[in-house]
C-alpha cells in the first residue's frame, strides 16, 4: 500500500511540475501581451523575454535530460556465486521469507550501507534488473545475526515493491533540481519552482520514511527483535568508527601522496583493536531527533517501532559476517583495486604507510614555523639550527609573541615548547634516530633506535631557554639527532592536499571583481571571473574543471600563513581588510550580487578571517 501510496504522489507531483511550469508560461505571456498595450514594444519584450525563457527553456531542457537519464549503479565489486556461495545462500534463503525473487547481482560497495535498485520500465509496472548492494564495512564489523537483518530489510524493499519507482522519482528529482539550476536566483519564476521543488521532497521523503518503517518489518520476521535492533544501533558507530579511520589513518597520509596497500582490510583491524571504545558508543543512546527532510526515520523511531513487533527470534548465529566470504582479504583488495584511483601515489603496507604520514604532517608543521622564522630573521636558510642561534640570542620570546600575539613575552616562550618538540621530532626522523611507530589501538608514538617510545619533549622545555640550551643540545647529541637535518622543505605554501570549504562569487578585491574559493589553507583568488548573474554556476564549473592545487598554481593563492591582521569590517555582505607579512594589504569587498557555492561558504571565510562568532 505504501509503494502504491508513493508511486501515484512521485508521479502526481511530477505532473504537477509541469503543470506549474505551463502556468507560468501561460501567465509570462499574458504578462507581455498586457505590458506591450501600456508601454513600448520593445521594453516590453525586454521585461517579459526572461519570465518566458525561464519558464520554457529551463523546463524543456531539464525534461530532456531527465528522460535521457537513467540512475547509474553504484560503482562497486561484484560477487558472483563462487567468490561468496555461502552469502549468496544466504540472500536465496533470505528472498525466499520475505516473498520476493533473488537479486541478479549482489555488489560489493565501500560504504557504511546497503541498498537496493531495480531497473523498470513502464512507470514501475514491469520489473527489471535487481542490484543489492552491500558495504564491506557491514561485512567486516557485523555478527552473521545482525547482516541477516540488514540484508532482509534490503529485500523487504523489494517485496513491497518499493524499487518500482525508483526511476521515476529519480527522473523527478533531475527534471525539477535540473529547471532550478538554469533560472537565476533574482528571477521570480525560479521562487515558484524552488517552493515546489520543497513540496516535491516533502512529500517524496514522508513516503519514504515510510518505507523503511515497512521494510524494518521483515528484518524483524527474519532475524528477530534483538538482532534487528542490534543492527539498525550498529550502523551509527560504525559510521563513527568509519568517519575516525579516515580522517585519523587514512586522509593524511594520502594528501601526503601515498595509499595503504590494504586500505580496507586496515579497517578490520582498527575493529579488532578498539574494541572497548567501541562499546563505549554502543551504550550511547543515539542523538537523531529527525527531520521533515529525512528520508529515514530516527532510528530511535525505528527501534521503538520494532520492539511493538511480533518477535521471531530464530536460530541465533553469533558468527562474523565475514565469513559469509570465501577469502575476506582477497575481496577487500580487489575492491579497493576496483574503486580507488590512487594516481600517481606510492603504495605501502600500513606500518610504513604511518610512519612516512605523520613523519609527513609533522614536517608540515615544522616547515610553518621555519617559514616564520625565515619572514622574521630574514636568513637564507630557516632551519633548526637558526632557531636555537635565536635562543641563544635570547631573541626567542620576540618570535614566539609574532606566532602567539595574545601571549605575554613569558606564556609565549611556553607555548612555543610544544612547537619545538615538533621540530626536533622532525630532526630526529631526518637523522634516522628514530621513526613513528603504528598502532591501531592509539596515536603512531615516535620511537628510538632501540624501538622505546622516544620522549622529545623534556628536550623540548631545554632548547627554548638561553642557559638550559647547552644540556638540550647535548642530550640530541646523545641519541644521535643532528640538528641541522631539520630544515625547511617546503619553502612555499601550496594547495597540495587542500581542501575546499567554500566558495563565494562577486567579490571585489581591491576594487576588481573576483570569484574567492575558501580552502583549509588559505584562498584562491580568481580575477575577472565573468558575468555577475552566474556566479553559483561558474563556481560549480570552476572546482570541478580542475584540482585545487591546480586551481591554486593557475591563479593568485593566498595563504592563511601570511595573513599578519584581519579586519572585518562588515558581516553581510562582506567587507574585510587582510594585512600581509610582506607589509601589504588587500581589501575584499563582497557584492549584494554575490552568490555561494554552498550555503556555509560566507561562514567559512568569516572563520579564515577569524570572525566566525
Amino acid at each position: 500500500m505504501v509503494a502504491t501510496v508513493r508511486a501515484l504522489a512521485s508521479v502526481v507531483m511530477l505532473i504537477g511540475f509541469y503543470v506549474v511550469a505551463l502556468v507560468q508560461l501561460v501567465a509570462a505571456l499574458l504578462l507581455a501581451v498586457w505590458l506591450s498595450s501600456v508601454i513600448p514594444g520593445l521594453l516590453a519584450a525586454k521585461l517579459a523575454l526572461p519570465l518566458i525563457a525561464a519558464s520554457a527553456g529551463a523546463v524543456l531542457v531539464a525534461l530532456w535530460k531527465a528522460i535521457r537519464t537513467k540512475p547509474q549503479p553504484l560503482h562497486g565489486l561484484p560477487l558472483g556465486p563462487d567468490q561468496a556461495p555461502e552469502l549468496w545462500g544466504t540472500v536465496r534463503e533470505l528472498a525466499d521469507v520475505v516473498g520476493t525473487r533473488v537479486p541478479d547481482e549482489i555488489r560489493l560497495v565501500p560504504e557504511i550501507n546497503a541498498a537496493v535498485t531495480e531497473d523498470t520500465r513502464l512507470l514501475g509496472l514491469i520489473g527489471g534488473r535487481r542490484i543489492l548492494y552491500i558495504g564491506l564495512p557491514l561485512l567486516q564489523a557485523m555478527t552473521v545475526d545482525q547482516l541477516r537483518s540488514v540484508l532482509a530489510h534490503e529485500l523487504g524493499h523489494y517485496s513491497g515493491r518499493h524499487t518500482r519507482l525508483g526511476g521515476v522519482a529519480y527522473r523527478g528529482r533531475l527534471a525539477i533540481g535540473g529547471a532550478i539550476g538554469r533560472i537565476g536566483p533574482r528571477n521570480p519564476v525560479g521562487w515558484v519552482f524552488r517552493g515546489y521543488a520543497r513540496l516535491y521532497l516533502l512529500v517524496d521523503h514522508a513516503a519514504s520514511r515510510r518505507q523503511e518503517l515497512e521494510a524494518d518489518r521483515a528484518s524483524v520476521q527474519v532475524a528477530g527483535r534483538t538482532a534487528a535492533i542490534s543492527a539498525l544501533r550498529e550502523l551509527p558507530v560504525l559510521g563513527a568508527a568509519w568517519a575516525f579511520f579516515h580522517d585519523r589513518y587514512v586522509r593524511p597520509g594520502w594528501e601526503a601522496g601515498y595509499v595503504p596497500v590494504d586500505l580496507f582490510g586496515g579497517f578490520a583491524e582498527l575493529l579488532a583493536a578498539r574494541t572497548d571504545e567501541l562499546a563505549e558508543l554502543r551504550a550511547t543512546e543515539p542523538d537523531d531527533t529527525g527531520s521533515r527532510w529525512d528520508t529515514h526515520p530516527p532510528i530511535s523511531q525505528r527501534i521503538a517501532a520494532m520492539a511493538a513487533m511480533p518477535d521471531n527470534p530464530g536460530v541465533a548465529d553469533g558468527r562474523p559476517a565475514r565469513l559469509l566470504l570465501a577469502d575476506p582479504g582477497a575481496v577487500s583488495r580487489r575492491l579497493q583495486e576496483l574503486v580507488v584511483d590512487a594516481g600517481d601515489r606510492t603504495p605501502l603496507p600500513w606500518p610504513e604507510f604511518t610512519a612516512a604520514m605523520v613523519a609527513a604532517v609533522v614536517q608540515r608543521e615544522a616547515d610553518a614555523v621555519y617559514r616564520a622564522l625565515g619572514r622574521f630573521t630574514g636568513v637564507a636558510e630557516p632551519n633548526l639550527p637558526a632557531l636555537l642561534r635565536l635562543v641563544e640570542e635570547h631573541r626567542l620570546p620576540e618570535f614566539a609573541m609574532s606566532l602567539f600575539p595574545d601571549a605575554t613575552r613569558q606564556e609565549a616562550v611556553g607555548r612555543f615548547a610544544s612547537l619545538m618538540e615538533r621540530l626536533l621530532e622532525g630532526a630526529a626522523v631526518a637523522s634516522g634516530a628514530a621513526r613513528w611507530r603504528h598502532s591501531w589501538s592509539e596515536p603512531a608514538r615516535l620511537t628510538g633506535r632501540d624501538g622505546e617510545p622516544l620522549e622529545l619533549g623534556p628536550i623540548a622545555q631545554l632548547a627554548v631557554t638561553p642557559q638550559t640550551l647547552p644540556e638540550a643540545v647535548k642530550r640530541l647529541t646523545a641519541l644521535g639527532i643532528d640538528p641541522a637535518q631539520g630544515t625547511v622543505v617546503q619553502r612555499r605554501v601550496t594547495a597540495n592536499g587542500a581542501r575546499l570549504l567554500g566558495g563565494l562569487a562577486n567579490v571585489k578585491v581591491d576594487g576588481v571583481e573576483h570569484d574567492v574559493l575558501v580552502l583549509d589553507r588559505g584562498l584562491i583568488l580568481v580575477g575577472n571571473p565573468g558575468k555577475s548573474d552566474k556566479g553559483a554556476k561558474r563556481l560549480e564549473e570552476l572546482v570541478t574543471s580542475a584540482p585545487l592545487a591546480e586551481l591554486a598554481d593557475r591563479h593568485r593563492f593566498l595563504p592563511f600563513e601570511e595573513f599578519a591582521e584581519t579586519t572585518v569590517q562588515k558581516r553581510v555582505p562582506l567587507k574585510a581588510e587582510i594585512a600581509l607579512h610582506d607589509g601589504s594589504r588587500l581589501t575584499l569587498h563582497e557584492q549584494w550580487a554575490s552568490e555561494l557555492l554552498e550555503k556555509r561558504s560566507r561562514d567559512a571565510l568569516l572563520a579564515a578571517l577569524g570572525s566566525d562568532d
